[in-house]
Formats: C-alpha cells, structure tokens, sequence
C-alpha cells in the first residue's frame, strides 16, 4: 500500500516540476493509455460475444444437408453387434 502511495506522491511531485505544455503532453499521454486500455477491453469483450455461440447456431448451415440414410443406429442389427463385450 506504501508503495503505491510513494509512486503516487512521486508521480505528483515530478509532474507538479514540468512546464504547463509538458504537463499538457502528460495528461494527454494519460488519456492515450486509458483510450489503448478501452480499446483491448472491448476487443475482449467483442471475443467473448464471438465465442458464446451455441451448437445449433454454429451448425445451421448443415441442418438438413444429407437426406436419406438411417434415421437411428440401432436398426443397424450388425452395427451393434459384439458392442459392450
């Protein structure tokens, strides 16, 4: 706790040494970093959204796409046999 107390107070002591237009180009400084730390917040957030996706909406484009065939497995007689031994 000290030493964020410390880097704050030097922080403020150093700052408080600049002339105004420096002082202007550190806050504008601040400003850039927290824009850079939104914008990987929401790239994060936007990559999250992306893979929230459920199966059927991943795999709705292949509803339907194979017509015919056995509707169930276990018609397959010779399919299950010597299954489970």
């Amino acid at each position: 706790m000290t030493q964020a107390i410390d880097k704050e107070q030097m922080i403020i002591d150093e700052f408080k040494k600049l002339s105004p237009e420096k002082q202007q180009e550190v806050l504008n400084f601040i400003e850039f970093l927290q824009f850079k730390e939104m914008q990987k917040e929401e790239i994060l957030e936007d990559k999250e959204k992306e893979k929230q996706v459920s199966f059927l909406e991943a795999a709705k484009e292949y509803i339907g796409c194979v017509d015919g065939g056995t509707g169930d497995l276990a018609t397959n007689k010779k399919h299950l046999e010597g299954y489970g031994k």
